[in-house]
């Protein structure tokens, strides 16, 4: 698995990303929550990983595009070390629940956290 996040690897099919939320389940490392769904993809791909933060937390769309792109960044940079070892394809949502700004430097640790314990939660099933 390399370190890009080509456009096949983006989630952005409306129906999945309902269903997600309706039948996923979750793991957390505060202040990041993904929610996961195992399922199949048409295109050859293991992960769609989709990013979001909530506009009730964060009013103006500058502090919350530049919390999605660092969380991008993150995800980018550390998936590949994560990844490598699961088998099946899942649809992922990762997203910001604090109402608090932050820098890279927390991001990457937390999405590390995180990460991790999402593969050691799919290894386990």
């Amino acid at each position: 698995m390399s370190f890009s996040y080509p456009k096949k690897e983006k989630l952005k099919s409306q129906k999945l990303i309902e269903q997600l939320f309706s039948e996923g389940k979750s793991v957390s490392a505060f202040p990041l929550r993904m929610v996961y769904l195992k399922t199949e993809f048409k295109d050859d791909v293991q992960f769609k990983t989709g990013v979001s933060t909530s506009k009730r937390n964060f009013k103006n769309a500058v502090d919350r595009n530049r919390i999605k792109r660092l969380l991008r960044e993150a995800y980018r940079l550390n998936k590949a070390v994560y990844f490598n070892n699961i088998s099946g394809s899942y649809a992922l949502m990762i997203l910001y629940i604090s109402k608090d700004g932050t820098d890279f430097d927390s991001i990457e640790t937390k999405m590390k956290q995180l990460l991790d314990a999402f593969s050691k939660k799919v290894s386990q099933n």
